[in-house]
């Protein structure tokens, strides 16, 4: 395909994408869903499981074979952008002074659906292998699985505690935390599951863990009084500092690329490190444009990994693979950050309001599917299978949260429950946080 060609069909694709998802993403916000579902559908949509199906010639006519490279280059620079954003606006600070409740909390809603992610991917081997999994168990395969349903999407969860209005109040305030550091914990055991696996340009395991740990320590310790010395001087364009941050979270994602792991941990880690305002406030100037340009390019990312989807290609087995493994993702989430919750100290309602918070995957989760998809820990009906569980776990959490509000008012009224209505929760301040 020539290079004129090839733009003409990009230019096509790329107005297709955005109307298509940007359309279905705001079809979603309106049905009280976050946007993220929206826009998944969409690019399963767009892709094998209805567009290629109904008219396959109209499929290959506007996404031909040739342009597949670009569409995923173009969804890994909206990844660099989100995640580098995510890092930024990642504020464990929000965990001082209900520490021992947001700690207990993190350990349990990971450590359990971990354990028991990992226990059915042991377990169950032959089944998942028959799915698309690794035909020989790993240490890889078994930790992957037990992050798929570990996992806590901050983002979107964010958007979901502002919509009901619980920002600014205590479960709202514990879950947001404890999703940060779920999420920090499940990135963990993720660069060491691509560590196991066997990429990374030829260089060893061991060689390859010194240089992600020199490469995370130098990060950590000199890049951040590096970059408060040379972009917070005064007198520095406010759009400078954009374009060298956005540059410097590419560079970052290229290093971790390089040695095998995945362009997204290099601009979360990115991010992490990124200066912050005096009192440690947000810059907005860095903010806004992130948020809008990453807004803008996620479509991509779905489509691409709704192209990996084929929801047609589900036989019986498979389909009882997706209710067995959705049930169990929620099971284990909304009653180890239940309990944990109610064992810290809140009361009943609000440790179950807690509990379903944490059930959101979203986009977090697909990122990491993505990941797993890339690195060959799944593939096929497998990787099918926890999009969709990925994708029922969010969808499920605005009507369990509406569950959740009866049974507060069912106890709240007179003789609902036979006791006095709890003290009114005391609220606090929301990290700032831009959500889809």
């Amino acid at each position: 395909m020539g290079t004129d060609v090839m733009i003409t069909h990009l230019v096509g694709a790329t107005a297709l994408i955005l109307i298509v998802a940007h359309t279905a993403g705001w079809l979603s916000r309106r049905w009280r869903q976050p946007t993220i579902i929206g826009q998944l559908i969409a690019g399963i949509a767009l892709g094998p499981t209805m567009l290629a199906t109904l008219s396959p010639e109209l499929s290959r006519l506007l996404f031909p074979p040739a342009l597949g490279p670009v569409l995923t280059g173009l969804s890994q620079i909206a990844l660099v952008l989100f995640l580098f954003a995510v890092g930024y606006e990642l504020d464990l600070g929000v965990v001082r002074g209900r520490a021992r409740t947001v700690v207990a909390v993190s350990l349990a809603a990971f450590l359990l659906p971990m354990a028991a992610g990992c226990t059915a991917a042991v377990l169950f081997h032959e089944q998942l292998a028959r799915l698309g999994a690794p035909q020989e168990l790993s240490a890889a395969s078994v930790l992957f699985f037990g992050v798929a349903l570990s996992i806590t999407a901050v983002p979107v969860l964010t958007a979901i505690v502002r919509e009901n209005g619980l920002a600014g109040t205590v479960p709202g305030i514990v879950a947001v935390a404890a999703a940060g550091v779920i999420d920090v914990l499940g990135w963990t055991v993720l660069v060491g599951t691509l560590l196991e696996t066997g990429t990374g340009g030829g260089l060893s395991r061991q060689t390859r863990l010194v240089l992600v740990l020199a490469f995370t320590a130098a990060m950590l310790l000199a890049a951040r009084p590096v970059l408060r010395r040379l972009l917070w001087r005064s007198g520095i364009d406010p759009s400078v500092r954009l374009a060298v941050l956005v540059g410097f979270a590419f560079a970052s994602a290229w290093v971790t690329q390089a040695l095998g792991l995945h362009v997204i941990f290099g601009a979360l880690l990115a991010g992490v490190v990124t200066p912050r305002e005096r009192g440690g406030t947000l810059d907005p100037d860095l903010v806004r444009p992130l948020h809008d340009i990453g807004m803008l390019l996620l479509p991509f990312f779905f489509v691409v990994s709704g192209r990996s989807v084929e929801i047609g290609e589900l036989d019986a087995t498979a389909v009882v693979a997706v209710v067995a493994i959705t049930l169990l993702a929620v099971m284990v989430k909304v009653t180890s950050g239940t309990v944990a919750a109610r064992l810290s100290g809140l009361d009943r309602h609000d440790a179950r309001t807690v509990g379903v918070l944490l059930n959101t995957r979203g986009l977090t989760e697909l990122i990491a599917l993505n990941v797993g998809l890339q690195a060959g820990l799944l593939s096929g009906r497998l990787y099918t299978a926890l999009v969709l569980m990925a994708l029922a776990t969010t969808v499920l959490t605005e009507p369990l949260l509406a569950v959740v509000r009866r049974l507060r008012a069912r106890a709240e009224r007179p003789g609902g429950a036979g006791v006095p209505p709890p003290p009114p929760r005391t609220p606090v301040d929301a990290p700032p946080a831009e959500a889809l």
